[in-house]
């Protein structure tokens, strides 16, 4: 039974593959002239480094939601509960507010993408390393202090918000949606560098989740140390969600949706197969919503806020089903 519930899970994520790798190549084709060798090769320029980004961002998002709701053990948080996007707002708009919008760090984009990395990594290390030692390993009071920072940041920004200049705060939310359309090919490479490190860094603490999800009691007669593998799978997902933030700014809802769509498809405990699925999901509506916003809205309105809009949608659904 547990065999061929198993190939259904993977005859599914080969399923999830194929319309993955179909909305990719939709996405790379639509609206190209394949007659003229130039406009190709410009169309390609263009849209490889958004699609890259995309992935990236999607698979960051996906994997690092399905993680964070084991280790919480709840289905219905989101990693945005960590603080990172409120302070990745913060970061941006104290730019703008102390240098202005036509400073270095508010238009070179890589210098700003690594000041937000490099913030939002040194206090995901002290939260989500110190601070959970220090409160005895209790996940619940970590989450108090990422949702009171979440409050925190965001009553420093509204305060400088109020008195900003006008010209200034146009220029700011511009920048503060979150956009697939300025990522250079440095930053896409330094993601993938960082992720990559992160994964091998915690490959044996993601095999370990199986186990962790069965219980702390259940966990520690079973071999597994539970606080240390607790603290670096939080540090873990708070630096994939930084990076995702930082590349291409905060998408509200995305880990929620990502991460109930794949409980909902795979059924299974199977932690690698739950974050496969949830990436590749997130992969297929990034891209798909990114062609309807190029190709239908003509960038009227960014992908982040159809995101935004659904995910709010799903979370009352979800709240509404677990209630009943």
């Amino acid at each position: 039974m547990t065999t061929r519930a198993q190939r259904k899970n993977v005859q599914k994520l080969v399923i999830l593959a194929l319309l993955t790798l179909i909305a990719v190549v939709a996405y790379m084709t639509i609206d190209v002239n394949f007659s003229k060798p130039r406009f190709l090769r410009f169309a390609m320029e263009l849209r490889t480094p958004k699609l890259l980004a995309m992935l990236i961002a999607a698979f960051a998002i996906g994997a690092a939601s399905i993680v964070f709701q084991s280790v919480i053990n709840n289905t219905i948080v989101t990693p945005c509960l960590l603080g990172m996007n409120a302070l990745y707002t913060l970061i941006h708009t104290l730019v703008y507010f102390v240098f202005g919008s036509a400073s270095i760090l508010a238009r070179n984009t890589n210098l700003a993408f690594a000041v937000d990395l490099v913030i939002m990594g040194t206090v995901a290390t002290f939260i989500y390393g110190y601070l959970f030692k220090k409160t005895n390993y209790n996940v619940l009071y970590v989450l108090l202090i990422g949702t009171v920072l979440s409050s925190f940041f965001g009553s420093i920004q509204s305060t400088m918000i109020r008195v900003m200049d006008p010209n200034e705060y146009e220029e700011l939310l511009l920048n503060l949606v979150a956009s697939f359309d300025n990522v250079q090919s440095e930053i896409i490479l330094a993601c993938v560098l960082i992720l990559t490190a992160t994964i091998v860094l915690l490959r044996k603490d993601i095999a370990l989740l199986d186990v962790i999800t069965l219980g702390k009691h259940q966990a520690i007669n079973l071999g597994v140390d539970y606080d240390r593998t607790i603290r670096r799978l939080l540090i873990g997902v708070t630096v994939c969600i930084a990076v995702a933030t930082a590349m291409v700014g905060p998408i509200s809802f995305l880990g929620l949706i990502l991460a109930n769509l794949a409980r909902q498809l795979m059924k299974t405990y199977r932690h690698t197969h739950l974050m496969l699925a949830s990436a590749m999901i997130g992969m297929m509506v990034l891209v798909a919503g990114q062609c309807l916003v190029e190709h239908v809205f003509s960038y009227a309105i960014p992908v982040s806020v159809f995101i935004t809009i659904g995910g709010g949608v799903y979370f009352l659904f979800l709240l509404l089903r677990q209630k009943r």
